[in-house]
């Protein structure tokens, strides 16, 4: 057998089962106890992913796995989400993705330390959070994130103000934002803006002013922007109109553009010809004739560009939108 390794006249998968023969018998006791070890040793952390599953199924959650490792969990309906829930979330240490809406208030300055302990986590939305400028930067931890999306994320929390995305500078590979439904002013997006690696942002019903598209515009990279008007109320100017395409058109690298819920000229939609790299242009809830989309896709022919007329109950919304 001896003389047959060393000749090399056997196949790898015989040299493997003749090499195990020649094992002395202790070899081959240490090799089965180290074998043991490492199959006990992994049997709590399987139990405590399987029950974990069971009780995020329990509460309504949609469970994806690969192999042995939950990659992902979906949750329409997260007020189940308590303390208990979000430390066991934090143990499954495959999640790449986690989708929590309606309600999730579970996450917030105690439990998001939660998602630290997820290193493959790579995309989170979240529908209700309530964290603190502070909560917020502790997320900063979560440097494996590429997509990020807060609906109403602390709303009229007080104290609240955005400025802690600031500490996001620190996450590499975070290329996708959404911030909408939240009392957050222009310290947020001033704090936003300074997120270079930034390659889609979407934004609406924010309590930003015009003055915050100047500040989104200096990021050096976005790709994609959705930007709609800011929420009525308390005398708030409006975040979206004629002036704000002057300034979207400064942005270079432009080559998705969504923008709605306001009243443009043609004049204005015009300046838009200014981006190079435009390829998409999509105007919703918004009053324009269909003559001048018509027009507009004439002066922009290589623009793909996507209108649907306001429907009766889409015009009442605007006229409140725009007060």
């Amino acid at each position: 057998m001896l003389n047959l390794l060393l000749k090399g006249t056997i196949v790898p998968q015989q040299k493997l089962v003749f090499s195990l023969i020649l094992l002395s018998e202790l070899e081959m006791h240490r090799f089965s106890l180290l074998l043991a070890g490492l199959l006990f040793a992994a049997l709590p952390a399987l139990a405590d992913d399987l029950a974990t599953v069971a009780q995020l199924e329990g509460l309504g959650g949609k469970v994806v796995r690969s192999g042995e490792l939950v990659t992902e969990i979906e949750f329409r309906d997260s007020s189940g989400l308590g303390t208990a829930q979000w430390e066991a979330i934090g143990g499954l240490a495959g999640l790449k993705k986690i989708t929590v809406y309606g309600k999730a208030a579970g996450l917030n300055d105690a439990t998001v330390s939660q998602l630290l302990r997820l290193k493959n986590l790579e995309s989170f939305s979240a529908d209700g959070a309530q964290l603190s400028d502070e909560g917020l930067r502790l997320m900063a931890g979560c440097t494996s994130l590429r997509s990020v999306a807060f609906f109403h994320l602390s709303f009229r929390m007080e104290g609240f103000t955005g400025e802690g995305f600031s500490a996001w500078v620190a996450m590499p590979n975070l290329e996708k934002l959404t911030v909408a439904g939240m009392s957050m002013g222009d310290a947020g997006f001033a704090a936003i803006a300074k997120i270079a690696t930034l390659k889609e942002l979407r934004t609406w019903h924010t309590y930003q002013t015009e003055s915050a598209n100047a500040m989104i515009a200096t990021l050096p990279g976005v790709r994609s922007l959705m930007l709609g008007q800011r929420l009525p109320g308390q005398g708030r100017s409006l975040s979206l109109t004629d002036e704000s395409l002057a300034t979207i058109a400064k942005m270079k690298s432009l080559s998705s553009l969504e923008i709605g819920e306001s009243r443009f000229s043609l004049e204005a939609l015009r300046q838009l010809g200014a981006l190079p790299e435009l390829e998409k242009l999509k105007i919703t809830r918004t009053e324009i004739s269909a003559e001048e989309i018509e027009s507009l896709r004439t002066y922009l022919p290589r623009v793909q560009i996507e209108f649907l007329p306001l429907t009766d109950e889409q015009r009442k919304q605007l006229e409140m939108y725009l007060k």
